[in-house]
Protein backbone atom coordinates (compact mmCIF):
# COMPACT_ATOMS: atom_id res chain seq x y z
CA UNK A 1 0.00 0.00 0.00
CA UNK A 2 1.44 3.69 -1.10
CA UNK A 3 2.29 5.98 1.72
CA UNK A 4 0.68 9.39 2.30
CA UNK A 5 4.09 11.29 1.36
CA UNK A 6 5.75 8.69 -0.87
CA UNK A 7 8.21 10.56 -3.60
CA UNK A 8 8.60 12.97 -0.93
CA UNK A 9 12.32 13.41 -0.48
CA UNK A 10 13.11 15.25 3.06
CA UNK A 11 16.62 16.36 4.21
CA UNK A 12 17.05 16.37 7.82
CA UNK A 13 19.27 18.10 9.30
CA UNK A 14 17.62 18.49 12.76
CA UNK A 15 19.25 17.14 16.31
CA UNK A 16 18.27 16.48 19.35
CA UNK A 17 14.33 16.80 19.81
CA UNK A 18 12.59 19.27 18.03
CA UNK A 19 13.64 18.92 14.52
CA UNK A 20 14.10 15.01 14.74
CA UNK A 21 10.36 14.61 15.99
CA UNK A 22 8.98 16.67 12.96
CA UNK A 23 11.15 14.66 10.56
CA UNK A 24 10.10 11.48 11.90
CA UNK A 25 6.63 12.60 11.71
CA UNK A 26 7.50 12.69 7.73
CA UNK A 27 8.76 9.60 7.89
CA UNK A 28 6.18 7.65 9.47
CA UNK A 29 4.12 9.30 6.67
CA UNK A 30 5.59 8.08 3.89
CA UNK A 31 8.29 10.55 3.00
CA UNK A 32 11.88 9.34 2.78
CA UNK A 33 14.08 10.85 5.68
CA UNK A 34 17.75 11.34 4.56
CA UNK A 35 19.02 12.29 8.22
CA UNK A 36 21.97 14.59 7.13
CA UNK A 37 24.59 14.18 10.12
CA UNK A 38 28.26 15.19 11.24
CA UNK A 39 30.79 12.68 10.67
CA UNK A 40 30.45 12.44 14.78
CA UNK A 41 26.78 12.16 14.67
CA UNK A 42 23.82 13.88 16.01
CA UNK A 43 25.10 14.38 19.96
CA UNK A 44 21.81 12.32 20.90
CA UNK A 45 23.11 9.09 19.68
CA UNK A 46 25.53 9.26 22.99
CA UNK A 47 23.35 11.10 25.50
CA UNK A 48 21.52 9.40 28.17
CA UNK A 49 22.81 6.08 27.46
CA UNK A 50 21.59 2.99 29.06
CA UNK A 51 24.05 0.65 26.98
CA UNK A 52 27.59 1.05 26.31
CA UNK A 53 29.11 2.07 22.66
CA UNK A 54 25.61 1.84 20.97
CA UNK A 55 23.04 4.40 20.47
CA UNK A 56 20.73 5.91 23.27
CA UNK A 57 17.26 6.05 23.54
CA UNK A 58 17.12 9.29 23.18
CA UNK A 59 17.80 9.06 19.43
CA UNK A 60 16.43 5.87 18.75
CA UNK A 61 13.11 7.34 19.87
CA UNK A 62 12.96 10.27 17.79
CA UNK A 63 14.87 9.19 14.42
CA UNK A 64 13.18 5.75 13.44
CA UNK A 65 12.28 5.24 9.51
CA UNK A 66 14.88 7.37 8.58
CA UNK A 67 18.09 6.96 6.69
CA UNK A 68 21.61 8.12 8.05
CA UNK A 69 24.43 9.92 5.77
CA UNK A 70 27.32 11.61 7.36
CA UNK A 71 28.87 14.94 5.90
CA UNK A 72 31.19 17.78 6.84
CA UNK A 73 29.39 20.84 5.16
CA UNK A 74 32.61 22.88 6.07
CA UNK A 75 34.94 21.58 3.84
CA UNK A 76 34.47 22.43 0.37
CA UNK A 77 33.80 19.40 -1.06
CA UNK A 78 30.78 18.86 1.38
CA UNK A 79 29.59 21.75 0.30
CA UNK A 80 29.30 20.59 -3.36
CA UNK A 81 27.80 17.61 -1.92
CA UNK A 82 25.31 19.32 0.43
CA UNK A 83 24.11 21.32 -2.70
CA UNK A 84 23.95 17.98 -4.90
CA UNK A 85 21.90 16.60 -2.19
CA UNK A 86 19.66 20.08 -1.82
CA UNK A 87 18.88 19.77 -5.97
CA UNK A 88 17.36 16.11 -5.21
CA UNK A 89 14.79 17.29 -2.29
CA UNK A 90 11.44 18.62 -1.29
CA UNK A 91 12.39 19.73 1.98
CA UNK A 92 15.12 21.01 3.97
CA UNK A 93 14.64 20.84 7.81
CA UNK A 94 16.68 22.56 10.78
CA UNK A 95 17.20 23.59 14.16
CA UNK A 96 20.43 25.09 14.51
CA UNK A 97 21.11 28.17 15.93
CA UNK A 98 20.35 31.13 14.56
CA UNK A 99 22.12 32.17 10.97
CA UNK A 100 24.22 28.87 11.44
CA UNK A 101 23.19 27.68 8.18
CA UNK A 102 23.80 31.09 6.51
CA UNK A 103 27.15 31.29 7.99
CA UNK A 104 28.29 27.82 6.17
CA UNK A 105 27.30 29.81 2.71
CA UNK A 106 24.00 28.48 2.79
CA UNK A 107 21.14 31.55 2.77
CA UNK A 108 17.88 30.91 1.62
CA UNK A 109 18.85 32.55 -1.82
CA UNK A 110 21.57 30.26 -2.44
CA UNK A 111 19.23 27.22 -1.78
CA UNK A 112 16.34 28.82 -4.04
CA UNK A 113 18.79 29.11 -7.01
CA UNK A 114 19.89 25.59 -6.08
CA UNK A 115 16.50 24.28 -6.05
CA UNK A 116 13.43 26.49 -6.58
CA UNK A 117 11.08 24.00 -5.50
CA UNK A 118 12.38 23.63 -1.91
CA UNK A 119 10.89 23.78 1.01
CA UNK A 120 12.94 24.74 3.77
CA UNK A 121 12.01 24.50 7.38
CA UNK A 122 13.75 26.29 10.24
CA UNK A 123 13.18 25.46 13.89
CA UNK A 124 14.41 28.31 16.30
CA UNK A 125 13.90 29.10 20.21
CA UNK A 126 11.91 32.60 19.56
CA UNK A 127 10.79 34.71 16.39
CA UNK A 128 12.72 37.65 15.30
CA UNK A 129 13.19 40.71 17.72
CA UNK A 130 14.12 41.29 20.91
CA UNK A 131 14.43 37.23 22.29
CA UNK A 132 16.02 36.03 18.83
CA UNK A 133 19.42 35.20 19.89
CA UNK A 134 18.40 33.62 23.10
CA UNK A 135 19.61 29.89 23.67
CA UNK A 136 16.55 27.83 23.75
CA UNK A 137 16.11 24.40 25.26
CA UNK A 138 12.56 22.95 26.02
CA UNK A 139 12.17 24.45 29.50
CA UNK A 140 13.13 27.84 28.98
CA UNK A 141 10.27 27.72 26.18
CA UNK A 142 8.09 26.47 28.41
CA UNK A 143 8.49 29.64 30.66
CA UNK A 144 8.63 31.97 28.14
CA UNK A 145 5.41 31.16 26.44
CA UNK A 146 2.98 30.71 29.34
CA UNK A 147 2.97 27.22 30.35
CA UNK A 148 4.76 27.34 33.48
CA UNK A 149 3.50 30.59 34.82
CA UNK A 150 0.16 28.89 34.95
CA UNK A 151 1.22 25.10 35.96
CA UNK A 152 1.49 23.89 39.80
CA UNK A 153 -0.18 25.37 43.01
CA UNK A 154 -1.25 28.70 43.70
CA UNK A 155 0.86 27.75 47.04
CA UNK A 156 4.35 26.45 45.02
CA UNK A 157 6.85 27.52 42.34
CA UNK A 158 6.00 27.68 38.89
CA UNK A 159 6.01 23.74 37.43
CA UNK A 160 7.67 22.26 33.91
CA UNK A 161 5.17 19.82 32.10
CA UNK A 162 6.19 16.50 32.15
CA UNK A 163 4.57 16.65 28.11
CA UNK A 164 7.43 18.17 26.03
CA UNK A 165 5.18 20.65 24.44
CA UNK A 166 8.30 22.89 23.92
CA UNK A 167 10.37 20.51 21.75
CA UNK A 168 8.03 18.04 20.40
CA UNK A 169 5.10 20.31 20.26
CA UNK A 170 6.96 22.69 17.95
CA UNK A 171 7.46 19.78 15.98
CA UNK A 172 4.14 18.88 15.30
CA UNK A 173 3.87 22.72 14.67
CA UNK A 174 7.02 22.00 11.80
CA UNK A 175 5.08 19.48 10.14
CA UNK A 176 1.57 21.45 9.73
CA UNK A 177 3.88 24.04 8.13
CA UNK A 178 5.53 21.81 6.20
CA UNK A 179 2.65 20.22 4.56
CA UNK A 180 1.09 23.32 4.25
CA UNK A 181 4.00 24.61 2.05
CA UNK A 182 3.81 21.37 0.00
CA UNK A 183 0.74 21.25 -0.61
CA UNK A 184 0.77 25.25 -2.24
CA UNK A 185 3.86 24.33 -4.22
CA UNK A 186 1.43 21.93 -6.00
CA UNK A 187 -0.29 25.53 -7.28
CA UNK A 188 2.75 27.65 -7.26
CA UNK A 189 5.26 25.20 -8.86
CA UNK A 190 7.85 27.16 -5.55
CA UNK A 191 9.04 26.10 -2.62
CA UNK A 192 8.92 28.50 0.71
CA UNK A 193 10.22 29.37 4.00
CA UNK A 194 8.99 27.78 6.65
CA UNK A 195 10.04 29.14 10.75
CA UNK A 196 8.17 27.73 13.32
CA UNK A 197 9.50 29.71 17.17
CA UNK A 198 9.68 27.65 20.14
CA UNK A 199 8.04 29.89 22.54
CA UNK A 200 5.26 30.56 19.96
CA UNK A 201 4.51 27.09 19.39
CA UNK A 202 3.93 26.81 23.45
CA UNK A 203 1.94 30.14 23.66
CA UNK A 204 -0.25 27.92 21.13
CA UNK A 205 -0.73 25.64 22.97
CA UNK A 206 -1.05 27.47 26.08
CA UNK A 207 -4.11 30.45 24.44
CA UNK A 208 -6.61 29.09 27.11
CA UNK A 209 -4.78 30.94 30.01
CA UNK A 210 -4.54 33.69 27.53
CA UNK A 211 -8.24 33.64 27.08
CA UNK A 212 -8.35 34.12 31.11
CA UNK A 213 -5.68 36.46 31.21
CA UNK A 214 -8.12 38.78 29.28
CA UNK A 215 -11.55 37.34 31.16
CA UNK A 216 -9.68 38.54 34.10
CA UNK A 217 -10.81 42.26 33.57
CA UNK A 218 -14.77 41.57 34.21
CA UNK A 219 -13.88 39.47 37.53
CA UNK A 220 -12.64 36.42 39.31
CA UNK A 221 -12.17 32.87 37.15
CA UNK A 222 -14.96 31.57 39.09
CA UNK A 223 -14.52 27.55 37.78
CA UNK A 224 -10.74 27.91 39.37
CA UNK A 225 -10.51 26.50 42.52
CA UNK A 226 -8.08 29.81 43.60
CA UNK A 227 -9.43 32.02 46.57
CA UNK A 228 -7.64 35.07 45.60
CA UNK A 229 -6.90 36.70 41.89
CA UNK A 230 -4.66 39.18 41.08
CA UNK A 231 -4.14 40.88 37.13
CA UNK A 232 -2.32 37.64 35.87
CA UNK A 233 -4.02 34.52 35.79
CA UNK A 234 -2.73 31.94 38.68
CA UNK A 235 -1.65 28.37 38.76
CA UNK A 236 -4.95 26.30 39.24
CA UNK A 237 -3.44 22.82 40.36
CA UNK A 238 -5.52 20.24 38.53
CA UNK A 239 -7.95 22.01 37.54
CA UNK A 240 -9.53 21.14 34.44
CA UNK A 241 -9.41 25.05 33.24
CA UNK A 242 -12.82 24.81 31.08
CA UNK A 243 -16.89 24.99 31.66
CA UNK A 244 -16.67 21.72 33.44
CA UNK A 245 -14.64 21.42 37.08
CA UNK A 246 -12.31 18.42 37.38
CA UNK A 247 -9.68 16.77 39.75
CA UNK A 248 -7.80 14.36 40.28
CA UNK A 249 -8.87 11.64 43.47
CA UNK A 250 -7.24 9.75 45.47
CA UNK A 251 -7.53 5.67 44.86
CA UNK A 252 -6.16 3.15 47.67
CA UNK A 253 -3.64 2.06 47.68
CA UNK A 254 -2.26 5.34 47.87
CA UNK A 255 0.65 5.28 45.81
CA UNK A 256 2.15 7.82 44.12
CA UNK A 257 -0.11 7.75 40.44
CA UNK A 258 -3.11 6.32 42.09
CA UNK A 259 -5.72 8.62 41.05
CA UNK A 260 -8.60 9.13 38.75
CA UNK A 261 -9.38 12.58 36.89
CA UNK A 262 -12.82 13.43 37.65
CA UNK A 263 -14.75 16.00 35.80
CA UNK A 264 -18.29 17.11 37.39
CA UNK A 265 -20.81 17.58 34.83
CA UNK A 266 -24.20 18.87 35.40
CA UNK A 267 -25.89 15.74 34.81
CA UNK A 268 -23.43 13.50 36.37
CA UNK A 269 -23.38 15.24 40.02
CA UNK A 270 -27.17 12.88 41.69
CA UNK A 271 -24.26 9.91 40.37
CA UNK A 272 -21.23 10.81 41.85
CA UNK A 273 -22.94 11.70 45.43
CA UNK A 274 -25.21 8.40 44.85
CA UNK A 275 -21.76 6.80 45.29
CA UNK A 276 -20.07 8.54 47.25
CA UNK A 277 -23.01 7.88 50.19
CA UNK A 278 -24.57 11.30 49.74
CA UNK A 279 -27.72 10.76 47.53
CA UNK A 280 -29.37 13.71 49.68
CA UNK A 281 -26.89 16.38 47.84
CA UNK A 282 -28.61 16.01 44.56
CA UNK A 283 -31.28 17.92 45.72
CA UNK A 284 -29.96 19.94 47.92
CA UNK A 285 -30.07 23.71 46.82
CA UNK A 286 -26.63 24.32 48.52
CA UNK A 287 -25.59 21.60 46.44
CA UNK A 288 -27.53 20.95 43.45
CA UNK A 289 -26.57 23.07 40.38
CA UNK A 290 -23.45 23.94 39.13
CA UNK A 291 -23.65 27.69 40.44
CA UNK A 292 -24.65 26.55 43.71
CA UNK A 293 -21.28 24.03 43.84
CA UNK A 294 -18.89 26.92 42.47
CA UNK A 295 -17.81 28.15 45.89
CA UNK A 296 -17.04 24.92 47.18
CA UNK A 297 -15.44 22.68 44.71
CA UNK A 298 -12.77 21.83 47.11
CA UNK A 299 -15.27 20.25 49.12
CA UNK A 300 -17.22 18.60 46.35
CA UNK A 301 -13.99 16.40 45.52
CA UNK A 302 -12.94 15.85 48.64
CA UNK A 303 -16.43 13.90 49.23
CA UNK A 304 -15.60 12.06 46.16
CA UNK A 305 -12.31 11.66 47.23
CA UNK A 306 -13.54 9.77 50.65
CA UNK A 307 -15.47 7.50 48.80
CA UNK A 308 -13.04 7.07 45.69
CA UNK A 309 -10.11 6.43 48.60
CA UNK A 310 -10.95 3.10 49.58
CA UNK A 311 -10.81 1.30 45.66
CA UNK A 312 -8.12 0.44 43.60
CA UNK A 313 -8.24 3.31 40.50
CA UNK A 314 -9.64 0.67 37.62
CA UNK A 315 -12.92 -0.37 40.28
CA UNK A 316 -13.62 3.49 40.62
CA UNK A 317 -13.19 3.83 36.97
CA UNK A 318 -15.46 1.07 36.09
CA UNK A 319 -18.09 2.57 38.65
CA UNK A 320 -17.81 5.91 37.24
CA UNK A 321 -18.02 5.02 33.70
CA UNK A 322 -21.10 3.02 33.90
CA UNK A 323 -22.36 5.77 35.01
CA UNK A 324 -21.47 8.18 31.85
CA UNK A 325 -19.13 9.89 34.21
CA UNK A 326 -15.97 11.58 32.19
CA UNK A 327 -13.07 10.32 33.90
CA UNK A 328 -9.64 8.86 33.39
CA UNK A 329 -6.91 6.85 35.76
CA UNK A 330 -3.46 8.63 35.91
CA UNK A 331 -1.34 6.26 34.20
CA UNK A 332 2.31 5.59 34.93
CA UNK A 333 4.80 5.46 32.30
CA UNK A 334 4.85 1.81 33.69
CA UNK A 335 1.43 1.18 33.24
CA UNK A 336 1.39 2.84 29.50
CA UNK A 337 4.47 1.00 28.16
CA UNK A 338 2.30 -2.69 29.36
CA UNK A 339 -0.46 -1.18 28.28
CA UNK A 340 -2.39 -3.31 25.58
CA UNK A 341 -4.58 -1.26 24.22
CA UNK A 342 -1.75 1.46 23.63
CA UNK A 343 0.05 -1.68 22.13
CA UNK A 344 -2.87 -2.93 20.37
CA UNK A 345 -3.02 0.41 18.33
CA UNK A 346 0.55 0.48 17.58
CA UNK A 347 0.81 3.63 19.74
CA UNK A 348 3.32 1.94 21.86
CA UNK A 349 5.44 -0.41 19.75
CA UNK A 350 8.59 -2.30 20.19
CA UNK A 351 11.38 -2.17 17.41
CA UNK A 352 14.59 -4.35 17.05
CA UNK A 353 17.83 -2.77 16.20
CA UNK A 354 20.85 -4.47 14.67
CA UNK A 355 22.83 -2.91 18.30
CA UNK A 356 21.08 -2.90 21.05
CA UNK A 357 18.26 -5.26 20.39
CA UNK A 358 15.03 -4.62 21.20
CA UNK A 359 13.33 -1.36 22.19
CA UNK A 360 9.86 0.49 22.73
CA UNK A 361 9.25 3.06 21.06
CA UNK A 362 6.03 5.59 20.10
CA UNK A 363 4.20 5.40 17.06
CA UNK A 364 2.51 7.61 14.57
CA UNK A 365 -0.41 9.57 16.44
CA UNK A 366 -2.48 9.90 13.40
CA UNK A 367 -4.41 7.08 11.95
CA UNK A 368 -4.86 7.37 8.17
CA UNK A 369 -6.69 5.00 6.39
CA UNK A 370 -5.47 4.17 3.58
CA UNK A 371 -1.36 5.12 4.41
CA UNK A 372 -0.93 3.04 7.93
CA UNK A 373 2.30 3.78 9.50
CA UNK A 374 4.94 1.05 9.81
CA UNK A 375 7.49 1.81 12.83
CA UNK A 376 10.65 1.27 11.73
CA UNK A 377 14.34 1.32 13.87
CA UNK A 378 16.67 4.14 13.67
CA UNK A 379 19.46 3.69 11.10
CA UNK A 380 23.23 3.63 12.61
CA UNK A 381 25.38 6.24 11.96
CA UNK A 382 26.21 6.88 8.01
CA UNK A 383 24.56 3.19 7.52
CA UNK A 384 23.26 4.43 3.89
CA UNK A 385 26.50 6.07 3.00
CA UNK A 386 27.06 4.08 0.12
CA UNK A 387 23.52 3.96 -1.16
CA UNK A 388 22.87 7.90 -1.15
CA UNK A 389 26.69 8.77 -2.48
CA UNK A 390 27.32 5.90 -4.70
CA UNK A 391 23.64 5.04 -5.85
CA UNK A 392 21.86 8.24 -5.75
CA UNK A 393 25.10 10.69 -6.50
CA UNK A 394 26.91 8.39 -8.35
CA UNK A 395 30.31 8.15 -6.76
CA UNK A 396 32.33 5.19 -7.60
CA UNK A 397 33.89 3.19 -4.30
CA UNK A 398 37.20 4.77 -4.68
CA UNK A 399 35.14 8.34 -4.63
CA UNK A 400 33.16 6.89 -1.35
CA UNK A 401 36.51 5.97 0.23
CA UNK A 402 38.90 9.07 -0.70
CA UNK A 403 35.62 11.29 0.92
CA UNK A 404 35.90 8.87 4.14
CA UNK A 405 39.64 9.06 4.43
CA UNK A 406 39.21 12.80 4.56
CA UNK A 407 36.56 13.49 6.12
CA UNK A 408 34.03 14.52 4.42
CA UNK A 409 32.22 12.15 4.99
Amino acid sequence: MSKALDGVRVLDMTHVQSGPSATQILAWLGADVLKLEAPSGDITRRQLRDLPDVDSLYFTMLNGNKRSITLNTKSEEGKRLFLDLVKRSDVLVENFAPGALDRMGFTWEVLQEANPRLVYASIKGFGPGAYADFKAYEVIAQAMGGSMSTTGFDSGPPLATGAQIGDSGTGMHTVAGILAALYQRTSTGRGQRVEVAMQDAVLNLCRVKLRDQQRLAHGPLKEYPNSEFGDEVPRSGNASGGGQPGWAVRTAPGGPNDYVYVIIQPQGWAHLAELAGRPELAEDPEWATPEARLDKLDKAFGIIEEWSSGLPKWEVLDKLTERGIPCGPILSTKEIIEDPTLRANGIVADVEHPERGGYTTVGLPIRLSDSPADVARSPLLGEHNADVYGGELGLSEEEIADLASNGVI
